[in-house]
C-alpha cells in the first residue's frame, strides 16, 4: 500500500499490488469502463466447474484485498465471492473482466483530504431480491469523513425481505449502526464530528416509516430495524434525507451498473488517480505487464480465447 501526498491531501492506493496482479493473470483484452457486466447474470452450477479449483479463489482473494483502496470493486468482488465452492469458466471470465477494468487506472486510490472537516457524510441503499439463486437482497452504504471515504460495504442480506421497503429498512439499519461506532471511535480521539450527520437514501417509504412515531401491521415484520434507526434519529444522532435515484452513490455497492454511471458516480466517490510524473516509466509499466502466468499459460493452449470471448 502506498500513500502519496498531494496538494489536496494523501492518495492511499495500491498500485505496485494492481500491477502485480494484472502480471501474474496475464491479463490481457481491451479495458473496460466498469467492474461487472450489467447484463451478463452469473449464477450457480449451471456449467462444468473449471478443471483447477485454486485459480479462482486465488483472484477473488486478491481482489478483495483491493477492496481497501478500491471502493469501486466492492460490489464486483461479493458477487464473485458466492461461487468460490464450484467455479465454472464464466465466473472466471467475469473475474478476468474485473483485472481489465482495473488496468484501466491501476493507480487510482483513495483521496485523504487536507481540508480541516470532520463531517460525516452517510449513503444507504439496497437492491430487492439481488441474488437470482436465493432472492436475497444486497444491501451497501458509503461513508465519507471531510469528504474522504473511510467506511463502504456491499453485503448480502441474511434473510429474504419480503418487499423493498423491507430491505431498505435493513440497509438503513446497518449503516445506521455504522455511523453509531464512527461517531463514538471520533469522540475518543477528541474529534467529534458535527451532528446531526446526514443520511441519504432513495426510499421515501423507509424515510417516512423511521420518522413515523405510530406503526402499523404492515410494517410489524421491520420494527426492529425502523426502532433502532428511530431512536438515533430521535436522540440527534442522525438525519434522514431523501436523495434521488440517479444521485444515489450506494448503487455503485448494490447493483452492476453500464459504463456511464459507474463514471459518474466515481466521480462523486472522493478516490483519485496518481498524476502522470509520479506513475513511473511507462515502458518499464509494460514490460511488466508482459509477465506471464504459467498456469494461465496451460489455460489457453486447453481452452483458447474461451476466456475472453465470454465478455465480448
Amino acid at each position: 500500500m502506498e500513500i502519496l501526498r498531494e496538494q489536496q491531501g494523501y492518495i492511499v492506493n495500491q498500485r505496485k499490488f494492481t500491477l502485480e496482479l494484472l502480471a501474474e493473470f496475464d491479463c490481457q483484452g481491451p479495458t473496460v469502463s466498469s467492474p461487472l457486466d450489467p447484463y451478463s447474470k452469473l449464477h450457480a452450477e449451471l456449467e462444468p466447474p473449471m478443471e483447477d479449483p485454486t485459480l479462482y479463489p486465488r483472484l477473488v482473494g486478491k481482489l478483495n484485498y483491493l477492496t481497501n483502496t478500491r471502493p469501486d470493486i466492492c460490489f464486483a468482488v461479493l458477487c464473485l465471492s458466492q461461487f468460490m465452492q464450484r467455479p465454472s469458466l464464466s465466473h472466471f471470465s467475469a473475474g478476468l473482466r474485473v483485472l481489465r477494468y482495473l488496468r484501466s487506472n491501476p493507480g487510482q486510490g483513495i483521496l485523504l483530504s487536507s481540508a480541516p472537516s470532520f463531517d460525516l457524510i452517510a449513503f444507504c441503499g439496497a437492491d430487492w431480491a439481488a441474488c437470482k439463486d436465493s432472492r436475497r437482497s444486497v444491501s451497501g452504504f458509503f461513508i465519507t469523513l471531510g469528504g474522504a471515504p473511510i467506511s463502504w460495504k456491499s453485503k448480502k442480506q441474511i434473510s429474504i425481505s419480503l418487499s423493498s421497503a423491507e430491505s431498505e429498512y435493513r440497509s438503513m439499519r446497518h449503516v445506521t449502526a455504522e455511523i453509531t461506532w464512527l461517531v463514538r471511535l471520533l469522540a475518543v480521539l477528541s474529534a467529534s464530528p458535527t451532528s446531526p450527520v446526514p443520511l441519504h437514501s432513495d426510499s421515501q417509504v423507509a424515510i417516512h416509516n423511521a420518522r413515523n412515531p405510530v406503526f402499523h401491521e404492515r410494517t410489524k415484520h421491520v420494527e426492529l430495524d425502523c426502532h433502532f434507526v428511530r431512536q438515533q434519529f430521535l436522540a440527534g444522532l442522525i438525519s434522514l434525507s431523501f436523495v434521488p435515484s440517479k444521485s444515489q452513490i450506494a448503487d455503485l455497492f448494490t447493483k452492476p451498473l453500464s459504463g456511464v454511471s459507474h463514471t459518474n458516480i466515481m466521480n462523486k466517490l472522493g478516490v483519485s488517480s496518481l498524476p502522470s510524473s509520479l506513475r513511473g516509466d511507462d515502458e518499464e509499466e509494460k514490460k511488466t505487464m508482459k509477465i506471464s502466468s504459467p498456469i494461465l499459460h496451460r489455460k489457453e493452449k486447453e481452452e483458447g480465447d474461451e476466456i475472453f470471448q465470454t465478455n465480448t
